[in-house]
């Protein structure tokens, strides 16, 4: 609570999520420079390649700026921009996994990872990726509990919420997805 005026305290890009999703460009602008840092490290969390997360991340801003005027507030602005983190970074694997396949490139030995000196974290994130992908051409219902919780770390309630099922039947499904 603001001890000055009684009010409840919001995020600032609480706040200027709502602005901008009522028209307001300049809070757009705000926010835009307010998440950027936090887009880029979830990005990052779920692609490998740094240069892949910062072309998702671009992905992700411009998704932001197009379709704010969708974010209608009823959860909090970090759940909405998960979700389009989470679909951008799936897009972009995607993306990446079509054109390595219809073009592969030459293998540098210079440019070539070593599979002894490859972090596990990247190899258990393209695993992760991999897993996604057969998960949505399989089971599409069981995808979103699984980014809400395992990877957007929201709360059950919240994840649930913003599945739009019941909270038994989420718990059940991303039993289901894990």
């Amino acid at each position: 609570m603001d001890r000055f005026r009684g009010e409840p305290l919001v995020a600032p890009t609480e706040a200027l999520a709502r602005d901008a999703a009522a028209g307001d460009t300049a809070a757009l602008e705000e926010l835009l420079q307010a998440i950027r840092p936090e887009v880029l490290r979830r990005c990052g969390r779920f692609l490998p390649c740094r240069e892949d997360a910062e072309e998702a991340a671009q992905d992700v801003l411009l998704q932001v700026a197009r379709k704010i005027g969708t974010f209608q507030g009823r959860s909090r602005f970090s759940t909405w921009l998960y979700t389009v983190v989470a679909n951008c970074c799936r897009q972009k694997y995607r993306e990446l996994k079509r054109r390595s396949a219809e073009q592969p490139a030459p293998i540098d030995p210079e440019r070539h990872a070593d599979p002894r000196t490859t972090s596990v974290i990247a190899g258990s994130r393209v695993d992760l990726l991999e897993a996604l992908d057969r998960l949505e051409r399989e089971h599409p219902q069981l995808v979103e509990p699984l980014v809400y919780r395992d990877i957007c770390r929201l709360e059950y309630a919240e994840a649930a919420e913003r599945a739009g099922i019941p909270l038994g039947t989420f718990k059940s499904r991303l039993h289901e997805a894990r």
